[in-house]
């Protein structure tokens, strides 16, 4: 698991207000622990009610209804989870396997079971395959997914240019690409005239 990728994670959950527990901060060198795979316990102090089911794909306006989550990260930026890869990677689903779980949910006491999060790089494109994967994700257990592109969107969107974000290193990094317009506006580039394209068209 790469730290850069955990780091993003860590930074998304904390621009929303929650509170973020690493699970582990050393690697076995011999024998492989069973909840290994868990990378961060996520408690919001203020939950919102929930108005109804929370959908599968998360998006950043969702978060403010969950409670608490175990989050596991897969930091796979070149690939895509398609059933076929999740057939392949049979490992991503151990944290749900139910000893695992149960023991890494004693982190929150006996209170209400926490949601089990996949951070994952992108869901297949095409409605089929996209409605398989989500599918299989869920039959193993997986209460819900967010992709790594929900959350550098919002950590891009949010992260101030004029602020000095000497605390954190990722911001901090956002900030002076922005302050150098390395970012642009995505509502902009939609109207940028296409490379050999006249404007009359």
């Amino acid at each position: 698991m790469s730290a850069v990728s955990e780091t993003l994670v860590r930074e998304y959950f904390e621009l929303h207000e929650f509170l973020v527990r690493q699970h582990r901060k050393h690697v076995g060198q011999t024998r492989r622990n069973e909840d290994d795979d868990i990378d961060f316990f996520v408690l919001n102090p203020h939950p919102k009610p929930a108005m109804g089911e929370l959908p599968f794909v998360l998006g950043s306006p969702e978060l403010s209804f969950i409670e608490r989550a175990i989050v596991v990260v897969k930091g796979w930026h070149t690939d895509t989870f398609s059933p076929a890869r999740l057939e392949a990677s049979p490992g991503i689903f151990r944290f749900v396997e139910p000893r695992v779980f149960r023991q890494a949910a004693r982190a929150f006491g006996k209170e209400d079971t926490p949601l089990k999060v996949l951070v994952v790089p992108a869901l297949p494109q095409t409605a089929a395959a996209r409605d398989e994967s989500i599918a299989l994700l869920r039959s193993k257990g997986i209460d819900a997914v967010i992709p790594f592109r929900t959350m550098l969107a919002d950590l891009i969107s949010k992260t101030a240019p004029n602020f000095n974000y000497q605390k954190s290193d990722v911001l901090q990094l956002i900030r002076i690409l922005k302050n150098y317009d390395f970012f642009k506006e995505p509502q902009m580039e939609l109207f940028k005239p296409r490379p050999g394209k006249s404007r009359k068209g």
